[in-house]
């Protein structure tokens, strides 16, 4: 294939950086400022856990923020300021992404500035960016393949394929899911004249570069026989999640998105199908099969989250394009234009802040969820009767827990606590023993929940136990002697997080026997 050379840039067509870099800084900012407001995120502890326990694999993710816990332990440590850390620097950098994204759809100064505020608009980013967790991650890693193809096909060059596959690599050693946006974004080209780039040798070596970061979790997941696999069948079966019907799905596509930039989005929608993106057409097409196969699929509202970068940088080169027109070209009429829009995206995200940030005390939040004129998505069924969305619910009752449990287990001889097991429901009241418990001068728990079933019950044969996030009534299925020995009462959690800690005896199977029964992965 022949390459073009790359379109000289003059000084004014160079990528204004400054006002993408004011806005992803204000981002980054208003996240460190709110770090430390309620407290650490469930998969956070998790995580932190995991990072004690460095793998190429784990039950329910790949290694990548694993290794960003670990990376962070030994950098700027874990307090939750110095945690967030990661994923607001994220989120400002998908910032800068999408308005060099921009740029190559053909944004000039507004279209690329215009373009940087809508990527810190959406709702859901500030749920994603404000958890330590792969979330933060993955639209980086999707916009980051998107610019590789887009830089392609500016430059008729086909060797960023192998940029591509580098990105689609390490986007696989963070979340799978990557892999069917690039199926989908690869599909897009085979419907467009540029699917020519599809036969290209750089294109087989994209894909050996792609395979060559996924290799070491391709081999951990087969040797140990695929256990996302077997999680992701497990919650099917549940029942677990909330299946929602299409119409309710693309209605919380404009929420989480919030509401504001819908006009933007739809329009980067258009200029896809339109003459002037024809050359960029596959990413509409891709768009629309991401969105389509997870409302097919029942995917919570957020899986699709990722690839509205793509569309909302489009929506900025459209906008732009109208005051091309003879009535916004008027100098005070664009000036007043372009501010204004920049307005109604503030409003629009200030009006839906509080839902998705914690800019309110925990009280002032419920008073303004209260005065909602809707209820806010739920995505499993277990956050019915929780009073706070779940990404809030579950910042908040671990260190008490914590406490509460080594309030029982100091209550024992030192004989007994050498013998007691703390052993957790799931790996968030796990991850949160192992993070606080050193505090409270307690061993690591054991829990059969997610990747804690590998590291196994220790030398724990379950003759005392304290045992958090069970029933009692439950309990005594497997224990000849099951007390109520503490309550957690925190209003704010999770409502399966307010089950009494109980110290239970003798233990009617052996853990070292019966572990592989009691395994718990959904």
């Amino acid at each position: 294939m022949p390459e073009a050379p790359e379109p000289r840039i003059t000084g004014k067509q160079r990528f204004p950086l400054l006002v993408p870099a004011i806005i992803a800084g204000i981002y980054f900012l208003a996240h460190m400022a709110t770090a430390t407001r309620y407290g650490y995120f469930r998969d956070a502890l998790y995580y932190l856990a995991c990072s004690e326990h460095l793998a190429w694999g784990y039950v329910d993710q790949p290694p990548l923020i694993v290794f960003i816990a670990w990376v962070a332990r030994h950098t700027f440590g874990v307090s939750l300021s110095a945690l967030l850390l990661w994923p607001a620097l994220a989120g400002a950098a998908r910032t800068v992404l999408t308005a060099a994204f921009a740029r190559e759809l053909g944004a000039n100064k507004f279209g690329i500035a215009l373009a940087a505020a809508l990527a810190a608009t959406p709702a859901v980013w500030y749920v994603n960016d404000h958890q330590f967790a792969m979330n933060a991650f993955e639209p980086l890693c999707w916009t980051g393949c998107a610019f590789a193809v887009a830089r392609m096909i500016h430059t008729n060059n086909p060797k960023w394929w192998l940029a591509f596959g580098a990105i689609a690599g390490l986007g696989l050693e963070n979340k799978y899911s990557i892999a069917a946006f690039a199926f989908f974004l690869l599909a897009g080209l085979l419907l467009t004249p540029q699917r020519r780039f599809l036969f290209s040798p750089w294109m087989l070596a994209g894909g050996f570069t792609a395979l060559l970061f996924f290799l070491p979790n391709l081999l951990w997941n087969i040797k140990h026989h695929w256990p996302f696999l077997e999680l992701m069948r497990n919650i099917r079966a549940s029942g677990r999640d909330v299946v929602s019907s299409p119409v309710a799905f693309l209605a919380q596509q404009i929420l989480i998105m919030t509401p504001a930039t819908l006009p933007f989005w739809l329009g980067g929608l258009w200029f896809y199908f339109s003459g002037a993106g024809r050359r960029f057409r596959a990413f509409g097409w891709a768009f629309i099969f991401t969105i389509g196969f997870f409302l097919l699929a029942h995917g919570k509202n957020y899986y699709s989250a990722p690839v509205y970068p793509q569309v909302l940088a489009a929506g900025a080169v459209a906008t732009e394009s109208l005051f091309k027109t003879r009535f916004a070209a008027r100098p005070r009429m664009s000036t007043a234009l372009k501010a204004s829009m920049f307005a109604w995206l503030f409003i629009g995200i200030m009006l839906l802040l509080p839902i998705v940030f914690p800019v309110l005390p925990i009280d002032a939040y419920l008073l303004y969820q209260k005065h909602l004129p809707f209820g806010v998505p739920k995505s499993e069924h277990n956050q019915d009767q929780a009073i706070l969305p779940q990404h809030y619910a579950d910042e908040f009752g671990w260190e008490d827990m914590v406490a509460r449990v080594a309030g029982v287990y100091h209550s024992l001889t030192p004989e007994e606590q050498s013998r007691t097991a703390i052993f957790a429901n799931n790996y968030g009241e796990a991850g949160a023993v192992d993070f606080f418990g050193s505090r409270y001068g307690l061993p690591k728990a054991i829990c059969t929940h997610q990747n804690y079933f590998l590291w196994g019950p220790h030398n724990y044969t379950g003759e005392i136990v304290i045992r958090i996030g069970s029933k009692p009534e439950d309990a005594r299925d497997y224990y000849e002697s099951v007390s109520v020995a503490a309550t957690l009462n925190n209003p704010y959690a999770m409502p399966y997080e307010r089950k009494p800690i109980l110290l239970c005896r003798h233990r009617k199977k052996n853990l070292q026997t019966d572990w592989p029964d009691i395994k718990n992965w959904d």
